[in-house]
This record gives structure tokens, C-alpha cells and sequence, in this order.
């Protein structure tokens, strides 16, 4: 008797434990489902992004050229290479060969430098020389006779000096993208004195944050906080990613540039809302509630970048880019267009929901590209 009781025990035991193994392995096959059916959405969601953009491009006052349409187009050639989606190349070819692959007249400003980062992208996939020509042109150019221009908005020939923290984005990528084609011609030495002159004028070491311009060092927000734009730390917290893409990890720099970013990273993520979003100010949300786009974007790409990388290992930089493209999901309108945009400008703010821009939509579509990588 006591025999049969055994086996019996043994038969249940087995059998709940097929059972469970069963319940385990259905509850993966859903899980994997429902993530595939999620990213799924999101890719169609950021496609209706990108093209609402391509239908509405003819209605941008902004020329081609300027910074506004160039981190749109460096947005779009990102969201080419990861679909190979032939329609957002031909827009591009089309931008490109309009212009001749050149750029607006201001030869040191950094704002009419950022067009080439989607130029040397195109020419990465074309390998046609007309695309990359003119950039190589100018950029030895500016090296070949650099600037002497004090590292001050109100100074003479400012614009000829990175000195105001969006050109942190614009530029240095382009020096990172040549240096990575033509390692030889090392124009790395030049950008890494830029830089770091432009960092220690308006990184703040105890915030980690970046001012837009030295006029705001000894401003104040309403609540007494440091005056610390969204969307200017968008650009630099955004375009450090693009910059460390490009170096070589033995780079003496490299380090320089990870540390930085590493700093912003847990900066950001402590000025995130509740809902998920970034705002006009990174430190008086309350003065501008609205949520800041553009800002949230650049975001959501830096922190996803560094998670998909293995950088910001730690559970909370995850959970900090999952909320942040919730959030900015939910602000995509019916028809495609991205609200809540904060209009050019040099300081925070106040954003409707009717407000777009193209930058804008080059963040959106940075970001939605690295949570479609992100595991």
C-alpha cells in the first residue's frame, strides 16, 4: 500500500511539475509576443511620425540648410538606415543634390555645420564623393585658420566659437564622422580643445548641467534655481552619444566625453516628471508644466543609447527611457504630427500641444529608434 502511495505522490509530482514548466514556457511565448506586438506598434507609430514630417515639409519656413532641418535630417537618416526604407533616401537624396551637398554662408558657426552629420551618413551609404566634398572643404578649413573669438554670447565674432551649449550637438559629430573616414588627417586634436574650452565655460560641476550661454550663470528661476534649458541640455546629453558613436574606445578623450555623459545621465534622469516627460526647465518645471518635446526626445535617445550600450547599467536609467518614450507616444496627434514642441529659442518657455517642429521630430525619431533596440 505504502508502495503504490509512492508511486502515486510521484506520478503528481511529475505532473505538476510538467504542468508548471508548461504554464512557464506559455507565459514566455506571451511575453515575447506581446513585446514583439508592442515594438511592432512602435515602429508603425514612428513611421507615421517620419512621413507626417515628409508630407508637411513643404511647409517649413526654415531653409533646407538651417540647424532646424539638419537635426530633422540626422533624425531621418538614422530612421533610413534602420528601416533601409528607400522613400526617407530619396528625400534626403533630394535635400542633398538640391544644394549641391553645401552649406549656408557662415563658415565657423556651428548651427551651419550640423548639415553635414547627415551628409557623411548618406555618403557612408552612397559612397558618392560629391556628398562628402564640400564638408571635408570646410571643416579643413576652419582648422587650417581657427578662430579667436572670445567664448562669449555679447562677444565680437561669438558665433564663430562654440559658445553657447546647442553647438555641442552640431558640431563636434561632424569632426567625429570625418575623423572615423580619414583617421589620418586626426581631427580629433582640434575638436577636443573646442570642446573642452566650451565645457568649462558652461558645464555647472555641481548640477551637471550645462547653461545655454555664460548670460545665464547668475540668473535665477522663479524658485530660485539655476536656470538649466531643457532642450540645451538636450542638444549636449544627445550629441555626446553621437560623438562617442565615431571615437575609438583607446581614444585619450574617450574617457573625457564618457564621464560627462555619464555625469548628465544622472542629472536628467532626477528632473524627469512623474508622467515621464522633461520640460522647458530642468529645474522649475512647475513655471512651465507643459511637457518639452524636444527636450524629451534628445533625452530619451541619450539615456536609451547608454542602456542599449551597456553604459547605464543600473535598473533606473531603464525604467527612466521606458517612461519617456510612454510619455512621448502619447503625444504624437492622430495624424502623425509631434505636439508639445518648444518653438526656437534660447531659454525655457511655455509649450502648447499644437506646437511642432522639425528638430523635434529628429529627437522623436532618434529616440524610437533606440527603444526598437532595446531588449
Amino acid at each position: 500500500m505504502q508502495f503504490i502511495e509512492i508511486i502515486n505522490i510521484k506520478i503528481i509530482y511529475f505532473t505538476m511539475k510538467k504542468i508548471l514548466i508548461g504554464v512557464f514556457t506559455l507565459f514566455a511565448v506571451f511575453s515575447t509576443v506581446e513585446a514583439k506586438s508592442n515594438k511592432e506598434q512602435d515602429r508603425v507609430l514612428i513611421d507615421k511620425v517620419a512621413m507626417w514630417q515628409v508630407n508637411h515639409q513643404p511647409q517649413v519656413k526654415h531653409h533646407d540648410l538651417e540647424w532646424t532641418n539638419a537635426v530633422l535630417f540626422r533624425g531621418m537618416v538614422e530612421w533610413a538606415d534602420y528601416t533601409q526604407d528607400s522613400r526617407y533616401y530619396d528625400f534626403l537624396m533630394q535635400i542633398g543634390k538640391k544644394h549641391s551637398w553645401a552649406f549656408l554662408k557662415r563658415l565657423y558657426h556651428a548651427d551651419d555645420l550640423v548639415i553635414a552629420q547627415m551628409y557623411i551618413r548618406m555618403y557612408e551609404k552612397f559612397r558618392d564623393p560629391a556628398m562628402i566634398r564640400p564638408t571635408i572643404a570646410r571643416v579643413d578649413s576652419i582648422i587650417a585658420n581657427p578662430s579667436k573669438a572670445r567664448l562669449w554670447l555679447g562677444a565680437k565674432r561669438w558665433s564663430e566659437r562654440w559658445s553657447w551649449c546647442d553647438a555641442l550637438f552640431m558640431a563636434p559629430p561632424v569632426y567625429g564622422q570625418l575623423n572615423k573616414l580619414y583617421p589620418e588627417k586626426n581631427y580629433l586634436d582640434f575638436m577636443d580643445r573646442e570642446f573642452k574650452e566650451a565645457t568649462d565655460s558652461l558645464y555647472d560641476k555641481d548640477a551637471k548641467l550645462y547653461y545655454r550661454d555664460r548670460r545665464y550663470i547668475p540668473r535665477k528661476e522663479k524658485n530660485g534655481e539655476k536656470v538649466f534649458w531643457g532642450r540645451g541640455n538636450g542638444w549636449v546629453f544627445a550629441g555626446i552619444p553621437l560623438l562617442l558613436q565615431t571615437l575609438p574606445k583607446d581614444h585619450p578623450t574617450y574617457n573625457y566625453y564618457l564621464n560627462i555623459y555619464k555625469e548628465m545621465a544622472s542629472a536628467v534622469i532626477k528632473c524627469q516628471d512623474k508622467k515621464g516627460s522633461w520640460h522647458a526647465s530642468m529645474l522649475d518645471p512647475d513655471s512651465y508644466p507643459s511637457p518639452e518635446n524636444s527636450a524629451s526626445g534628445f533625452f530619451v535617445y541619450g539615456l536609451g543609447w547608454g542602456v542599449n550600450q551597456g553604459i547605464l547599467k543600473d535598473k533606473k536609467y531603464k525604467k527612466a527611457v521606458q517612461k519617456g518614450w510612454k510619455a512621448l507616444k502619447s503625444y504624437v496627434h492622430e495624424d502623425g504630427m509631434l505636439g508639445y514642441v518648444q518653438p526656437v529659442s534660447a531659454a525655457p518657455e511655455k509649450v502648447t500641444q499644437n506646437m511642432t517642429e522639425v528638430y523635434g521630430v529628429g529627437a522623436f525619431l532618434m529616440a524610437g529608434i533606440e527603444m526598437l533596440k532595446m531588449r
